[in-house]
């Protein structure tokens, strides 16, 4: 039996070698890994306020699946339960994990699994290095531990490519194709010694994908310089909604309708055409005179629920119906993220998938 433990050690073999690839977060999910918000500097001035609606998103995700909590300590511990009891979250579903974090983005300084249903290991683990968003707020070295203390834990073979990779900057249909912004992995800030060929390369190498799509530029507000999961996510195998900002003086209507005239041009690695659903913006969220990244596409895929931010718009209702549209088989609950979005983030944000296999 090949062990694996050794390959991925060395880095004799690619996961895509070893026939692991990354599933759909449509997929059926063993857990949700999240990372308990403290840091004052996230949300300043409101970070309180954040516990009632973020532990409501838990509540939905705990409904149907195992949700793990990273927390520094048992103070912190402590006070996560007094949130989660107060929100009615199902307590038998939460475990608690004792890996301190510099801060809550774990989609992005979390783990990537992958998953191989015919090899004798059937999931492993990918370590890509995290920095912040491209140096932009350190002290980041807890948070890049994080996947290397969850493979400990877990058991798993853990692969590291070395390079700089957030889960917030791509997006997966399951059967090969992986979507992605120029403006967040072509940045110079994240790998500059590395050609789009190159990172390319990457990608199919480490979430075992065979066609890497490209979008332009992220929506404005958004401190990741353009992460996908603000603007295009996959519902299906065949399916995307993609944001689109119907007011033509606002900042984001150029760059959402480029982003569409793309989409509506892809095809897919089976040569279908992507079917593409549009999804509205909500009216620009301004705090302390900034514009906040505000977007419903920033949404979560749950075993049970689909869980959307909503920002108190008018257009909160019209984006949970096409979404609802979206999943027959989910309940689809919209939650308040306007104070959440504070921290340049919403709820795909602050979560990452552990598929099951």
């Amino acid at each position: 039996m090949t062990d694996i433990f050794a390959l991925a050690n060395s880095g004799e073999k690619t996961p895509a070698e070893l026939g692991y690839y990354f599933p759909a977060e449509f997929a059926p999910h063993t857990a949700t890994w999240l990372s308990w918000p403290h840091k004052e500097e996230s949300w300043p001035g409101k970070l309180d306020s954040v516990y009632a609606p973020y532990s409501e998103f838990i509540k939905y995700v705990a409904l149907g699946e195992i949700v793990n909590i990273n927390v520094a300590d048992e103070a912190m511990k402590a006070f996560a339960l007094v949130h989660l009891e107060k929100a009615g979250v199902k307590l038998a579903n939460i475990r608690f994990h004792f890996f301190p974090t510099n801060d809550a983005w774990c989609r992005d300084h979390g783990p990537a699994f992958l998953i191989n249903p015919d090899a004798d290991v059937k999931k492993v683990l990918v370590k890509w290095d995290y920095n912040a968003w491209g140096n932009k707020y350190p002290p980041h070295d807890l948070d890049n531990q994080i996947p290397i203390k969850i493979a400990a834990e877990l058991g798993i073979p853990c692969f590291k490519p070395g390079i700089v990779m957030e889960g917030g900057s791509v997006e997966f249909n399951g059967k090969g194709t992986l979507l992605t912004s120029e403006a967040c992995l072509l940045n110079e800030n994240r790998n500059p010694h590395l050609n789009q060929d190159q990172i390319e390369r990457f990608l199919q190498d480490f979430y075992g994908v065979n066609q890497i799509l490209w979008v332009g530029d992220g929506i404005i507000g958004d401190d990741t310089d353009g992460h996908i999961d603000d603007i295009t996510r996959f519902v299906n195998e065949d399916t995307v909604v993609t944001v689109v900002e119907e007011n033509k003086s606002d900042e984001n209507h150029a760059l959402l309708q480029e982003n569409l005239e793309r989409l509506h041009k892809m095809r897919l690695a089976n040569g279908k055409q992507l079917n593409v659903v549009e999804l509205p913006m909500p009216d620009p969220v301004i705090w302390d005179d900034q514009r906040l990244p505000a977007s419903y596409a920033n949404f979560y895929i749950a075993n049970h629920a689909v869980v959307v931010p909503t920002f108190r718009d008018k257009k909160d209702q019209q984006a949970l119906d096409i979404i609802s549209d979206c999943f027959p088989d989910r309940k689809v609950v919209g939650v308040d993220s306007k104070d959440i979005i504070w921290g340049l983030g919403s709820f795909h944000c602050l979560s990452q998938q552990e598929p099951e296999v």
